[in-house]
Formats: C-alpha cells, sequence, structure tokens
C-alpha cells in the first residue's frame, strides 16, 4: 500500500477569521497556528503547507493570565554591542498590539523554510474591521 500524498491546491485555500476580543492569548495562538499548519484537516501533512488563511481581528483586546501583562518581557537585538532591548507586554500592546498575536503565533510554528512560509498566511488586525472582506473568510469559533 502507497502513502497517500495530498495535492496542495492554492486556489483551494480556505479564509477563515477570529476575533480575538477577551481571548487568552495562548489558547487562541494554538488554534491559530493549527489552522495555518492545516492540523484541523483530515488531510494534514507534516511537510505540506496545506493550511488555511487566518485573520485575527480585535488584537488589542487580547487577555493575558496571571501577572504576565507586567512581567513578560519581549527582547530584541540589534546586533550590535550593547544592542538588547526589553519591552513588557503593556509596552507592546500600547504600541504594537497585532505583535502580541504574531510573535505567539510565531513560536508555535516550525523553526524552518515552512514555518517562515506560513507566518505569511496570518493577518493580524488592530480593531473590528479588515481588507480581506472580498476572499469570504468564514468565522472561525474560539474554543477557550
Amino acid at each position: 500500500m502507497k502513502t497517500f500524498l495530498p495535492k496542495v491546491d492554492v486556489q483551494r485555500r480556505k479564509w477563515r477569521v477570529i476575533d480575538a476580543q477577551g481571548a487568552v492569548l495562548g489558547r487562541l495562538a494554538v488554534q491559530v497556528a493549527d489552522a495555518l499548519r492545516g492540523k484541523d484537516k483530515p488531510t494534514f501533512t507534516m511537510h505540506l503547507d496545506a493550511g488555511d488563511f487566518v485573520v485575527v481581528v480585535n488584537a488589542e483586546k487580547i487577555v493575558l493570565t496571571g501577572k504576565k501583562e507586567t512581567d513578560k518581557e519581549y527582547m530584541t537585538y540589534s546586533g550590535w554591542k550593547g544592542g538588547e532591548k526589553y519591552r513588557t507586554v503593556s509596552d507592546v500592546r500600547r504600541d504594537h498590539p497585532e505583535r502580541l498575536v504574531t510573535h505567539a503565533v510565531k513560536g508555535m510554528l516550525p523553526k524552518n523554510r515552512l514555518g517562515r512560509q506560513l507566518i505569511t498566511k496570518l493577518k493580524v488586525y488592530t480593531g473590528p474591521n479588515h481588507p480581506h472582506t472580498a476572499q469570504t473568510p468564514a468565522a472561525m469559533a474560539y474554543v477557550g
């Protein structure tokens, strides 16, 4: 018996939209990462990009549990000596709230070419509006 390998049809990819209002960041990121990879489909294959496009709206209204709002820090490094910068979650939420979701989802994807390709299918927006209405995205339910 041969191993079944699904053909990846780029035209068949669906668009999904999920509302992040009141959602816990980690739980939302797991569901988004699974949809990007296609793990929620019966034809999931580890080394293929068979997932859907995901649009996340209301990213500024995401919830973190415990003391993460003040204690969790994101580090960036410029490449120069002393070029480390640390920012708390409240700083990131104030300036670029969509980066909270993007960073959490990116950490749950593979660290290779496939992961870099998958993260391009994630679209995160602050507020309830997004420019992808022409793709008629289906509503994705947050289970949390």
